[in-house]
């Protein structure tokens, strides 16, 4: 791949590690619950969360997701 400067190279490398976590509402709607539930697991350290960036955004890795769903009874949406 092609990059025009260093900081491209840095872009691109963040997009692709962040692509492979998911957002409190990719998080929600696969569980079926309105993203301030999500929240509020991840504050109380029921599902793992990460915090990126300035915004402090929360992302969630998908084996966390799957564990909390094992643990939880969840079942895997299909939609």
């Amino acid at each position: 791949m092609f990059y025009k400067n260093k900081e491209d190279r840095g872009t691109m490398a963040r997009r692709s590690r962040n692509s492979e976590m998911m957002t409190t509402t990719e998080v929600a709607k696969l569980l079926h619950v309105h993203a301030n539930t999500v929240r509020q697991w991840a504050n109380k350290g029921l599902l793992r969360a990460y915090r990126l960036g300035p915004r402090r955004d929360r992302r969630f890795k998908h084996e966390d997701v799957d564990s909390f769903m094992r643990h939880n009874n969840h079942k895997l949406s299909l939609a």
